[in-house]
């Protein structure tokens, strides 16, 4: 009893405990499950949260690589932009260069066929000379037939006449004859080549003129010096001559006082001693101390100054023409002919001139215009030394250029500007133009009017000399000589062998700056009269 007693006890306290473990189980069952929905919906939170959070990174990486493969894809576009341009731009040239050439084909399929014109023309006119020929051949044989004729009437006239005068006039008629003959292939030949030259020769010689304008005149070297008063003569001249004596020891000069008012002249044919005289006669005027150590003192100041100006005048000079390489002897030389002058032209600026013009020349004719301009800078650098060296001026600057290394064409140049020696070189052709085109302008020059009155008084006389010559007039202040001829005695033939024959004997006989133009005319007239 007591056991069932117990065993019941027992049975009923597992009850009770398994009915409080489960009520605590339920207990705590719920709160478990209150907590896990809790923490369910703070981790149903926490990961729409981290969701969204993911969601904008990866729409921010995603704009980002959007934003780096649109970048990128704009770099590889504009490179492949860039190349196109590139090749754009390739194959732009190429077709331009295919235009040029396109060009440079039509130029020479037209040159060609301008060749090919040229070629009928020149077959036209060597046609048109074979006939002249022809003519001409049959003119000289009608020529011979009637000179048989002639001299038949003349051995008929002189079979009255001794031998000399026989010989006399066969060789009369034979020089008439060979004179004709010449004078009209001298006419053919020059028509020919004026025809050819006188176009490029004007436009070279008038562009020349043109590109180089200068001043048309030229301070000259003065060898007066004007005094305060005539009581300044006496002082010059020195108790007893004195002081003039000293003064032209030291200057190597001569010193003319006379009765000219206000003026005392310095007389030298060496300009550059001139000039040293003439300033320091102007310092002792205008220091008033006038004695022999003092004359000494001041020339050698104005010789020493005057030699640094020569010095300065070739630099400048060079500087001015542009000439490169020049020898410092060279360079002083020509700063010498600051001082002298030609025909009241200055030397120094009309070689500068004549330097500026040769380049011009040679421009026009294709040849190297520096070296051009070089030879007519240097081409009377002889003048500047033809008072103490025996010989003409341009054999004495071309020795001197030759010591210091010039080259063959500028010595050519300079010993044949005046047809001394033979042009080996183009270069001495266009430095005598040049020269010329300088020494002929209006103004350049001047002459004394005793001088000039004779050069005109013996143009024409050589002109009248000519056999077949009524009358000569020299005109344009002697740049042209016009020649009247009879018209019986002088054909058109003769009278270029006229015009040819005077303007040798001028250029032989006469000296003369620029050039003279001799103009030959044949006048027939024809006088009747209606009744």
């Amino acid at each position: 009893m007591a056991a069932g007693a117990v065993a019941g006890a027992g049975v009923g306290g597992i009850v009770l405990g398994a009915v409080g473990m489960f009520f605590l189980g339920k207990a705590i069952g719920g709160k478990a499950i209150s907590d896990a929905k809790t923490e369910a919906e703070r981790i149903t939170k926490q990961a729409q949260t981290d969701a969204e959070t993911t969601k904008k990174q990866m729409e921010l990486d995603g704009r980002n690589e959007l934003a780096k493969r649109r970048e990128d894809f704009e770099n590889e576009s504009a490179e492949v932009r860039k190349e196109l341009k590139e090749t754009e731009n390739r194959l732009t040239k190429r077709e331009d260069n295919l235009d040029r050439k396109l060009d440079v084909l039509t130029t020479k399929e037209k040159y060609l066929g301008e060749l090919d014109e040229g070629l009928k023309d020149r077959e036209k006119k060597v046609a048109a000379k074979e006939a002249e020929l022809d003519q001409m051949v049959a003119e000289q044989r009608d020529i011979v037939e009637k000179t048989r004729q002639e001299a038949k009437q003349t051995l008929l006239r002189v079979s009255n006449m001794n031998e000399d005068e026989a010989r006399k006039e066969a060789l009369r008629l034979v020089e008439q004859s060979s004179q004709h003959e010449a004078a009209q292939i001298i006419q053919r030949a020059q028509e020919q080549a004026e025809e050819e030259a006188r176009e490029n020769a004007l436009k070279i010689t008038l562009q020349a003129i043109q590109r180089y304008a200068s001043e048309h005149t030229a301070e000259a070297t003065i060898s007066s010096i004007q005094i305060p008063s005539d009581d300044m003569k006496g002082r010059v001249i020195g108790r007893e001559g004195r002081n003039i004596r000293a003064f032209e020891k030291s200057t190597g000069v001569d010193v003319i006082v006379d009765d000219t008012p206000g003026v005392i002249v310095v007389s030298c044919f060496d300009p550059v001693r001139r000039a040293v005289a003439a300033d320091s006669m102007r310092k002792l005027i205008d220091d008033g101390r006038i004695h022999p150590t003092r004359i000494e003192e001041v020339v050698e100041q104005m010789r020493e100054e005057i030699e640094r100006k020569i010095v300065k005048f070739g630099k400048d000079a060079c500087i001015e023409a542009n000439i490169q390489g020049l020898h410092g002897k060279i360079s002083e030389m020509m700063g010498r002919l600051y001082y002298r002058t030609s025909y009241g032209q200055n030397i120094l600026r009309h070689s500068m001139e004549t330097a500026f013009l040769c380049q011009v020349i040679a421009d026009e004719l294709g040849l190297d215009g520096d070296l051009a301009r070089r030879c007519g800078f240097l081409h009377d650098i002889g003048k500047a030394m033809d008072h103490e060296v025996e010989g003409g001026h341009p054999a004495i600057g071309a020795e001197f250029c030759k010591k210091f290394g010039e080259k063959e064409a500028v010595l050519n140049a300079v010993a044949g500007h005046h047809n001394d020696i033979p042009a080996t070189t183009p270069y001495t052709p266009i430095v005598m133009a040049a020269d010329a085109i300088s020494g002929a302008r209006p103004g350049a020059r001047r002459e004394t009017l005793e001088r000039y009155i004779k050069r005109l008084e013996q143009l024409e006389d050589i002109a009248r000399s000519k056999t077949g010559v009524k009358e000569a007039y020299a005109i344009q202040a002697g740049r042209e000589v016009r020649v009247i001829v009879d018209p019986d005695d002088v054909d058109d033939a003769n009278c270029t062998y006229i015009a040819r024959e005077i303007a040798k004997r001028v250029s032989e006989e006469m000296t003369f700056p620029g050039e003279i133009r001799v103009t030959v005319l044949r006048e027939m007239r024809t006088v009747d009269y209606a009744r």
